[in-house]
């Protein structure tokens, strides 16, 4: 998979109201957003015990790695391992399934399966847990808008109602507790390929608004 162009904004309600009404005539929501055009995702991240990942986010390291579980809308029937790779401005995604028992043995350490999984990301994974001493971390919960728009391969998101789990990793339960975290934050981010379409440009265009190297995981492990 290709790197991708990425660019994040901290952004208010009012910005919101003004993006989502003009994106809404020139692009289309994502097909997987539900009838208010959202969806709710949570993620359960890895880190190493020295909080690798997260210090290299806050040292500015050009190129990084995160290693992340997912699922959507409450849903633990479709989970997705994933890894982030950033490079510089540019962005890729790497995903594999996971199953609920499968992540369930993650969770409570029995990894030695992965290796025999068959599953490139889990071999991965499952080397870097024994070499790195990854280790799940925390729960990101937020609620997300999104909007897409073929030329460019343009994916628009704007991100709310970011929650922490603080240390709690049991990202399958769905009574666990989350708390807010970073006082609030909204956060918008585009993603394109080749280029960014004018039409986008200009519709994603805030007065005051400046790129930020903004980070859910680490807002909530230090917000928390």
């Amino acid at each position: 998979m290709v790197y991708r162009n990425e660019v994040k904004h901290l952004i208010t309600p009012a910005d919101k109201a003004a993006l989502c009404a003009r994106l809404r005539v020139i692009a289309r929501p994502d097909p997987h957003a539900g009838p208010g055009g959202q969806y709710r995702i949570r993620s359960l991240y890895f880190d190493s015990i020295t909080d690798r990942a997260l210090r290299e986010k806050l040292d500015g390291v050009s190129h990084r790695e995160k290693f992340r579980l997912r699922y959507y809308n409450g849903d633990t029937s479709f989970i997705r391992l994933e890894k982030k790779e950033k490079q510089g401005g540019l962005g890729r995604k790497l995903s594999a399934p996971v199953t609920k028992e499968e992540a369930q043995r993650i969770l409570e350490g029995d990894t030695a399966w992965m290796a025999a999984s068959g599953r490139p990301l889990l071999i991965e994974l499952y080397s870097k847990m024994k070499a790195q001493g990854l280790r799940p971390k925390t729960i990101v919960d937020y609620t997300r808008t999104p909007f897409v728009y073929a030329p460019g391969n343009v994916r628009i998101t704007v991100d709310e109602n970011i929650r922490t789990g603080l240390t709690c990793t049991d990202f399958l339960d769905p009574e666990c507790i989350t708390v807010p975290a970073d006082n609030g934050a909204m956060v918008l981010e585009v993603k394109w390929d080749g280029f960014l379409p004018t039409v986008i440009h200009r519709a994603i265009r805030l007065d005051g608004r400046k790129a930020t190297a903004y980070s859910k995981y680490a807002a909530c492990r230090i917000y928390g």
